[in-house]
């Protein structure tokens, strides 16, 4: 759409219901604040101009908004007056002149851009203003939208509706669009002569009407429209977010054999023909490729799986793991900032921390990358083709070449040349029947205790 638009997102609210010491538009849905969805419905929008309009934690609630390339400016709503009052905190940015201004809340991370270029086609089609409704079966406190031939006439509020009116389903979201050459005039002309003296948006449709302009309504799925009040509506909008992406990822190509128990993050990539196990939880940045396998009770965040690669059951994956293709990181297997070779395989109780394993290497079970020494991170390097016997202890920076061997329960402090048998621990004694005498002597011991007391 080759109109200008701006962007009023309302986003000043006290969170008092949220009971909660940050800003609810902060709140995470799928691991990103709830106002960054907002955000990025409206940058899909082809909306390239923002006004912020905060209250408590502003510097942290626009920074969280300034996503997808879109110039966000923020005005402080300094008190609380009603949603006409919000809006006009960004007189400034009005004042510049758009074609369209959009009306938007910090907390409807469900948004999608639909709705909102629905909006400002109507604002193309030469209405004055554009409210986005949503129908639902349980309509309670929400305003009416009262449409006649066509045209939005009023919203009237639940309080003051009538019989007739209170059976209507088709509800008003909050979200609106407005002629931004007549927006000032228009926001200026709201009244507050109400029982809370208060000056709301939905006045506008009344007002545009009344000046000769028209007003209707666009539909909009109801669950878009979700908004977010305190923390139970939270873990439903939650709710409703994963079982959205896990919806579009299966009909994508992607397996997931219980996908109510798999829990995404806001930018997982999961490639077609991936296997998704049950209880698999995705933290951001992690890509998975078409073919991989992710067995159940995994955890993986800031990582990439490649084609062919396995991971898990109860393994975790922090930022910075790599899998190469046939690559394979098994059970109760952590790994951190590590590179693991095509054909690699870390299958039992390890950790791999600053590392890169070459391609078809073997960490045997219990082996560990000593990566830090209480001050500093340092590097392990493991060639290809190289065996690590289990229980082994690697204290970095240290080297082991291609095919090299490191015996079991060793603990290696040098690098270890390529093709060469490493040992690090102490020659193995037999006592003949040590074990006898000791066991004697300590169940003497505990006879003499118990005798004395």
């Amino acid at each position: 759409m080759e109109r200008s638009c701006l962007a009023i997102i309302l986003a000043a609210g006290d969170s008092t219901r949220m009971k909660s010491s940050m800003s609810k538009v902060l709140h995470p849905i799928a691991g990103r604040p709830m106002i960054a969805h907002v955000m990025e419905a409206i940058a899909k929008t082809e909306i390239s101009a923002a006004a912020l309009v905060v209250g408590r934690n502003a510097d942290e609630v626009s920074a969280a908004a300034s996503i997808g390339g879109i110039t966000v400016e923020s005005y402080l709503q300094k008190e609380r007056l009603g949603t006409g009052h919000a809006v006009l905190a960004a007189r400034e940015a009005i004042a510049r002149g758009y074609d369209d201004v959009i009306v938007a809340y910090g907390d409807v991370p469900l948004l999608t851009d639909v709705p909102l270029r629905a909006a400002r086609q109507g604002l193309a089609d030469g209405n004055d203003v554009v409210v986005i409704g949503f129908h639902t079966d349980h309509p309670n406190a929400y305003g009416r939208l009262l449409v006649k031939d066509g045209e939005l006439i009023a919203i009237r509020e639940a309080k003051d509706a009538t019989d007739a009116e209170l059976a209507i389903k088709w509800c008003n979201s909050g979200l609106m669009a407005i002629n931004g050459r007549k927006a000032l005039d228009l926001l200026d002309r709201i009244g507050n002569n109400n029982a809370k003296g208060e000056y709301y948006l939905t006045d506008l449709v009344e007002i545009a009407r009344s000046l000769g302009g028209r007003a209707v309504a666009v539909d909009a799925p109801e669950v878009e429209m979700t908004g977010c009040n305190n923390r139970a509506e939270l873990a439903f909008i939650e709710r409703l977010w994963q079982e959205r992406r896990r919806h579009e990822l299966m009909l994508s190509g992607v397996t997931m054999i219980a996908p109510e128990t798999v829990f995404l993050a806001y930018d997982t990539v999961i490639g077609q023909d991936a296997l998704i196990e049950p209880n698999v939880v995705f933290g951001p940045g992690a890509v998975i490729e078409g073919g991989a396998v992710i067995h159940a009770f995994s955890h993986i965040e800031g990582a990439h799986v490649s084609a062919g690669a396995t991971v898990g059951p109860f393994a975790r994956l922090r930022p910075g793991a790599d899998l190469a293709g046939g690559a394979k990181v098994g059970n109760f297997c952590e790994v951190k900032n590590g590179k693991i070779g095509e054909g690699a395989k870390v299958n039992h109780l390890t950790y791999i921390g600053d590392a890169t394993i070459g391609a078809a290497s073997n960490i045997g079970a219990g082996t560990i990358t000593c990566n830090y020494d209480g001050v500093n991170k340092y590097q392990t390097h493991i060639g290809a083709n190289a065996f690590v016997g289990s229980n082994s202890s690697l204290v970095a920076p240290i080297r082991i070449g291609d095919g090299a061997y490191i015996a079991s329960g060793s603990v290696i402090t040098d690098d270890v040349p390529a093709d060469a048998l490493a040992f690090g621990r102490a020659r193995q004694e037999v006592k003949p029947e040590r074990a006898k005498v000791i066991r004697e002597r300590a169940l003497a011991i505990k006879a003499a205790k118990k005798g004395g007391h």
